[in-house]
Order: C-alpha cells, then structure tokens, then sequence
C-alpha cells in the first residue's frame, strides 16, 4: 500500500474530565494517538510513503536519468530513486517487494543513532572517551602552561610485534590537558583533539613501517583524514591516508586498516587476491573488520 503524502492535524486537547466517581487519571490526546499510532520512519525530504508490515515508511522520492529503480537508507530514513519514466505503481510494487530488507536497514540505522547520541562526550574535567581498545579519562591540569598539552597515560606498557611500547594494559589510562579548570568545552575538545591526532600519526607512522616489509611495498607519504564513514585509503605514488578517529579502536582492529591500505599498493581493487594479501599479514581480517564496523565511534 502507498499512497501520496499528507499531513493530518493534531488535535492538542486534552480529554474531558470524568463527572462520575471513581474518576481515573486524565490522558492528553496526542499521547493517546502516539499510543494508537503505528511505529514509523520518516524522512524530512518524504514525498510519498508506504505501510510495510504494519510500519509507515515514510520517503523521499527522486527521479533521474537511472534505468532501475534504487534504495538507499541513512540517517535520513529511506531514499527511492527512479528513472522518469517509471509510473508511481511500480515503484509502489518495488518498495513493497523490498520492504523486509528497508524495514530491516532502517531499524539498524535507527538504533546505531541512538547508540551515538547516547555516547555523545561530555567535555569537561573528567570525560572519558574510548581510547586504543580502553578508556581514556581527560584531566584538566592547570599547573601547566595554559598553551601547553600534557598527556600521561597510566598503566604497565605493552609491546607490539616490533617490540615498541605503545598502550597501557589496563582499560583507563588518563590524559592531562594543559587547560585551566575554567576551559571551555570547544577549548577542551579541540586540545583533546590535537594531542589524539598527534598520539594517531606516531602510532599509524610506526605501523606502517611495522608492515611495509611484510608487503614488500614502500609507503612514502602520511597524512590524518576525519571523513565521516571512510577509514582510509592508498593511492599508487604511495601516499596513505588514514582517520585519526582509528585511535579510538584496539591496536588488532588499527593494524587490519594499515594492512588494508597497505596491501593496495601492491593490489589496486577489492580483488580476490587482495583479500589474499590481507590474509597472509592478517588471518583474522574478516572478524577484525566486522568490528570496526559494529563498534561505535563517539560523536566529536
């Protein structure tokens, strides 16, 4: 079932009191018709929408010059792209035949939002964030010069495979911000910030020399990206890109990414024998990028 977009009007008042005795608790009309209403999902661009099993889906409906009709699912909620010529029963027909995998994306992206904000940072004296597999407690240190960043981490070191310290082996470690205990939260943001990005080049320069042998390949230039969903990338000349944002991820899952772009320099596509690449550094590469996936990234 799909039909053109409408909107109804809310009545917003509220029920009338009972004159008999006993008289029950009063319930406001809108939370009775959100009790009533079916779950739904709503995009902000919706155009036309459509009830699938029991759920109204609400989406945004583009045209283009495409020769088959195309389903997207964001933060948004569902995108429908189809050709011009395509009538609106069809597309109602495919939306349909496809509603167990939407319902399913959309829930998905749903719930990962909700994981997010509720892992939102909190910037001030005492906010901990996920930090190298465990956690990392921000301390504002004002005994430092207020220009400076000072960072400890607390913990037994542990060495990689090349026999270098690079993480405590307990879950909270701390770092002391140069900031004043009056700091601003952009002010302890952004410190926390460049001393993480700092501490990722370090750690990502040192891996990928770790690796680079392994490969037989040479990188030759390293730079720090904060795209939105893309961890990294390779191009020929041998330049790497990577996200800091790894940092907040254990050193196994950090190593697959270094592996990954690594391993582009000899195998420039996503070709079986890339992934023979890959699993010959890293066996596990399947189960290692499925939390890299799964797990969350707070919301800077």
């Amino acid at each position: 079932m799909a039909v053109d977009l409408l909107s109804s009007p809310v009545d917003k008042g509220e029920l009338d009191p009972v004159p008999q005795q006993p008289q029950f608790p009063q319930l406001p009309t809108q939370t009775l018709q959100q009790a009533l209403a079916p779950a739904s999902f709503r995009h902000p661009d919706a155009s036309r929408e459509a009830l699938l099993s029991g759920v109204l889906v609400a989406y945004a409906l583009k045209r283009g010059k495409r020769r088959t009709i195309g389903f997207s699912v964001g933060a948004e909620g569902l995108s429908v792209s189809a050709p011009k010529w395509v009538l609106l029963g069809e597309i109602d027909r495919s939306v349909q035949e496809k509603a167990s995998w939407i319902l399913k994306k959309l829930q998905e992206t749903r719930e990962r939002h909700r994981r997010m904000e509720s892992a939102r940072i909190d910037w001030q004296d005492g906010a901990m964030l996920p930090f190298m597999g465990g956690e990392l407690v921000l301390r504002l240190d004002p005994r430092q010069q207020r220009s400076a960043l000072a960072a400890q981490l607390i913990g037994q070191p542990i060495q990689d495979a090349s026999g270098q310290n690079v993480a405590g082996d307990v879950p909270r470690r701390m770092l002391h911000l140069g900031l004043p205990h009056s700091a601003s939260v952009t002010q302890i943001r952004d410190a926390a910030q460049a001393w993480l990005m700092r501490h990722a080049k370090q750690l990502f320069e040192e891996r990928l020399n770790h690796y680079a042998p392994q490969l037989g390949v040479s990188w030759q230039r390293l730079s720090l990206s904060s795209a939105g969903t893309r961890w990294g990338s390779a191009s020929a000349d041998g330049s790497i890109r990577l996200n800091w944002r790894l940092i907040h991820f254990k050193l196994s899952v950090i190593d697959y990414v270094v592996v990954h772009e690594l391993s582009h320099l000899r195998v420039m596509d996503h070709s079986p024998r890339f992934w023979d690449t890959v699993r010959a550094i890293v066996p596990d590469y399947a189960e290692l990028r499925g939390q890299l996936k799964d797990e969350l990234v707070p919301k800077w």
